[in-house]
């Protein structure tokens, strides 16, 4: 890189220069400088010293000054020393010649000569920009009034009533399933779009997870989300403006499908969002411009989801609500969880992450003009086990039906990919404010439920869970939440009066005053599994005033004896599990009710109850089925089990072809057969298989699906950008773009051309068929009219989205004797301090043929362009080097001919200077005028220059 050289009016430098001074100084320099001067002239007259003081007096005395001031001078005042012998000798040398003053005159002449050249050539450059500015300006100012004369014109010419183009269609849907609504209408000005179901008007905002209304270039879409019964209606959109009004109507017909069962819409969960009734009544805009994405994390660690947003207006007082979703659940503050929103950015902490915390998370922006949301899964791998091959911990753990001594703890069984399979469970209570847990049960429980019994009464507590294989013990689950040892009758129960009607009176009495009390009734057994029996039963009517507790008595069928089940302890709850009992024989219970008063006679037998499990491990889903999504995700369906009565959900593993080793994708349960499995290394396959999860364990695994590649599913490209005009000759113009970002996962087959002048609505296709290259020359144009034109690409499976449309381009021959831009400039072999930048000749080379080029180029977040070759290079493509590791840069080029520079390209997309692994060096042959650029070891691309 060339250094810039200084221009000669920044070369004086301040040491040179005595106007710095201060006034006091100069004036002590001047008094000091003319005492010094008279004694230099009184020496010089004693001693006959001529000097000619008109001319060089000034020169000579600052000379004498600097000797009079050195170390080298000797003493002036000594009288045995002759001028001559204490002056120096340059003082007494006479005056340059006439050559030497010549000399120096000319290489002054030279330098200011080059220096004013200099300066010309600099004060040309930005009279040049300067021009072209001024041209830009002038340009857009002519198109502006031109459309602002014709503006008048144009809308009297078009003005028009609405006319309906493509009219509503009616649809039968199944209930839960989204429809969408959507008719074509044309008309000026603008037709404002009204929506009525059975007459009555559509109001989104009312109810924002139901409705949504869209419209885009004249099609109005009316989104009806998870249809139920009721939306089964006509409904009618009505299009009006200041010259008419068309309507258009269908019918939406919703049936229930059979059996309760529910149709999914193919989408990542089919979670239906509960809305807020608190819903805040400000037209609030919120434009999400950071979201969370796909998140993987290890139990125990910290965590935090963020999201900045753009809100309009921001309002201190009116803000949009911000609520977050784990599936179909609302979250608050916890102590797991922790919730802001502020300064333009809602975030989710955890403080300790664990299994529970696994799934898809929504964040909600609530506000009067709708609700904005984004979505992204959360996977929570399980946390090393304590002991090598131990499984992992259990989760979900919930309490269920507590009562005075006695609850139910429920949990979800942990996947066992790698690890031999779960062999049962502890079950682990703790008093809430203690650390002291006890183990509940002195043998593992094999079902996921457990009924806990022996509580204090009045006293809260918490549990956790175990898995137990023969490798050892899991890590305990997470705690449940608080439960408190009630029976929650208590909290409810009243006074409440009863009257007997007798032959001349009526009596009123209180249920308090029953002395001894009546049996319970209704005894059942409420769960029935192999190793226990569940039995529930209402409290007495009337129950006295003293506390009641119970037994529980058991009989074998067939025996004749009855067995008090709990002899030693009495029970507070109307609900009691009976273990020890024989499998395959069946038992009956009866129940009595005591206090300090006496025991009530025993209740009715209940039906011969026989211990077994009423759930069975459920069979292995059925047919799995794998298809692309996107580089690192997959979407994998399969068929539901045959028997899936109380499921928790299913396990998704994955292994690559050929390894026969699995991972597991989810680590908690999923309820639906449909999951996104992320997280894959992109051109890998993969197989895939299920398992379906319930109390009793997990099923077999099903059957494995065909193998997948990873790789983007086929989807139509995105738009093409940066359009640049290349020529134009006053009847066509040549324009060149650049390909779209993103093509589909399959390759562009070519693009479409739409044109329009500036002062028009409407847009004109230019051609019929597809372009293949990224360049082409628009025939019969206006001359001094002005255009924008629009490009579409398109690929196997559709036309994209059309590109922004271009800057008006005017239609007027080019004649300026500079070169055109050059175009499609590519960038590759990017090192850590270097890359190389390839580009195509310009299309307009000027009055001359174009002599080489100039790479231009700087930081992204820099304003200052860096010229990376000094002289033009001849070849088409550079190396750019001297970059910064780590930094982004983009690159321009220049074309240059014997007229001057010409117009630059546009700019390259950014890109970041580092090493790519798996790269080759870059292979130049001057002769064959190719540059081969190797971006794989196996793979080599040949450019053609």
């Amino acid at each position: 890189m060339s250094s810039v050289a200084v221009p000669f009016y920044q070369r004086r430098h301040k040491h040179f220069d005595q106007s710095y001074r201060n006034i006091q100084t100069r004036y002590v320099l001047e008094e000091y400088a003319g005492k010094n001067m008279k004694k230099v002239h009184m020496i010089l007259h004693t001693q006959d010293v001529d000097i000619d003081a008109k001319n060089d007096s000034k020169l000579k005395f600052y000379i004498l000054l600097i000797w009079f001031h050195s170390p080298w001078c000797p003493d002036m005042y000594d009288d045995k020393l002759k001028p001559s012998q204490w002056l120096p000798d340059f003082f007494f040398l006479s005056h340059r010649t006439h050559e030497q003053k010549s000399h120096v005159s000319d290489e002054k002449r030279i330098r200011f000569a080059s220096e004013l050249s200099a300066l010309e050539k600099e004060i040309h450059t930005a009279r040049h920009r300067a021009r072209e500015h001024l041209d830009r300006l002038a340009v857009q100012r002519m198109v502006e009034e031109n459309m602002a004369l014709e503006r008048h014109i144009i809308e009297e010419r078009i003005s028009r009533a609405p006319e309906i183009l493509v009219r509503l269609r009616s649809h039968t849907i199944w209930e839960k399933m989204s429809v969408s609504l959507c008719f074509t209408v044309q008309g000026f000005p603008t037709p404002v779009v009204q929506w009525y179901k059975n007459e009555e008007l559509i109001s989104p905002a009312s109810d924002p997870t139901k409705y949504r209304i869209e419209s885009k270039y004249g099609v109005h879409v009316l989104h009806i989300n998870r249809a139920d019964f009721d939306d089964s209606a006509t409904y009618s959109a009505v299009a009006t403006n200041v010259h008419g009004q068309a309507s258009t109507n269908c019918a939406v017909i919703v049936r229930r499908f059979r059996e309760d069962e529910e149709p999914h819409p193919a989408a990542i969960m089919p979670f239906h969002l509960p809305l807020s009734h608190d819903i805040c009544f400000t037209h609030i805009d919120v434009q999400f411009l950071e979201k969370f994405g796909v998140t993987f994390a290890t139990e125990g660690e910290t965590l935090t989801l963020k999201c900045s947003m753009l809100i309009t207006p921001e309002l201190k007082r009116l803000r949009p609500r911000a609520e977050w979703y784990r599936d179909d659940v609302l979250l608050k503050d916890s102590k797991w969880t922790q919730l802001y929103f502020g300064e333009g950015q809602a975030a989710l902490s955890f403080t300790h992450l664990n299994k529970d915390d696994e799934g898809l998370y929504t964040l909600r922006m609530v506000s009067r003009g709708g609700i904005s949301e984004c979505s992204a899964y959360l996977f929570v791998r399980d946390a090393d086990a304590l002991i090598a091959g131990a499984p992992g911990a259990p989760m979900d753990v919930k309490c269920h039906d507590a009562n005075r001594d006695y609850v139910i703890v429920t949990w979800k069984p942990p996947n066992t990919t790698s690890e031999s399979p779960v062999i049962g469970y502890f079950v682990d209570k703790c008093e809430v404010g203690l650390e002291n847990w006890v183990q509940c049960n002195d043998a593992p429980v094999k079902v996921c439920k457990y009924p806990v019994t022996g509580l204090q009464e009045g006293r809260s507590y918490v549990f956790r869970v175990r898995a137990v294989n023969s490798a050892g013990i899991s890590r305990p689950s997470r705690a449940s939440e608080p439960v408190a040892a009630l029976d929650p009758l208590d909290l409810e129960r009243t006074q409440k009066q009863m009257w007997f009607e007798g032959e001349s009176d009526i009596k009123w009495l209180s249920q308090w005053d029953v002395q001894i009390p009546s049996p319970p009734t209704n005894v059942h057994a409420s769960e029935i599994s192999k190793t226990y029996v569940v039995l529930s039963w209402d409290p007495p009517v009337p129950r006295g005033r003293e506390p009641l507790t119970y037994f529980i008595e058991k009989s074998m069928v067939g025996s004749g004896s009855w067995q008090r089940v709990n002899a030693q302890v009495a029970v507070k709850s109307p609900r009691y599990a009976v273990f020890d009992l024989a499998e395959g024989k069946p038992y009956v219970f009866r129940v009595l009710s005591a206090n300090k008063n006496g025991i009530s006679d025993p209740s009715e037998i209940t039906e011969p109850i026989q211990p077994q499990d009423t759930i069975v491990l459920p069979s292995a889903p059925g047919q799995v089925v794998a298809t692309r999504n996107t580089k690192t995700s997959v979407v994998v369906q399969w068929d539901k089990p045959k028997h899936e009565e109380d499921l928790y959900g299913y396990y998704i593993e994955y292994s690559v072809v050929g390894s026969n080793h699995w991972e597991p994708s989810n680590h908690k349960p999923i309820k639906y057969n449909r999951f996104v499995v992320h997280g894959l290394e992109t051109g890998e396959q993969y197989v895939f298989r299920v398992k379906a999860v319930n109390a009793l364990g997990l099923s077999e695994n099903s059957q494995e699906s065909e193998a997948v590649t990873v790789q983007a599913a086929l989807t139509c490209p995105s738009y093409p950008h940066g359009i640049t005009l290349l020529n134009c000759d006053g009847h066509s113009m040549t324009l060149g773009w650049k390909a779209p970002t993103y093509s589909g996962g399959s390759p562009i087959l070519g693009y479409y051309i739409d044109k329009r002048e500036a002062n028009h609505q409407n847009w004109h296709e230019v051609n019929s068929s597809l372009i293949t290259r990224t360049i082409y020359t628009v025939e019969d144009l206006t001359e001094d009219a002005f255009y924008e034109f629009k490009v579409a690409a398109a690929n196997l499976v559709g036309i994209g989205q059309p590109s922004d449309p271009s800057e008006h381009f005017k239609c007027k021959a080019w004649t300026m004797p500079e070169p055109g831009p050059a175009y499609d400039l590519m960038i590759c072999e990017v090192r850590n301090t270097s890359l190389v930048l390839l580009w195509k000749a310009p299309v307009y080379e000027g009055k001359s043929p174009i002599t080489g080029y100039l790479v231009d180029y700087k930081e992204v977040d820099t304003e200052d362009w860096i010229s990376a070759n000094e002289k033009p290079t001849s070849k088409r493509y550079f190396k750019v080097t001297d970059l910064h590791e780590g930094h982004t840069y983009v690159f321009k080029v220049r074309a240059v001919n014997d007229a001057g520079i010409g117009k630059s390209s546009e700019i390259s997309e950014p890109v970041l200077v580092e090493e790519r692994p798996g790269k080759m060096n870059c292979l130049i042959s001057s002769v064959s005028k190719i540059l081969g650029i190797a971006f794989h070891q196996r793979n080599l691309i040949l450019y053609h220059i």
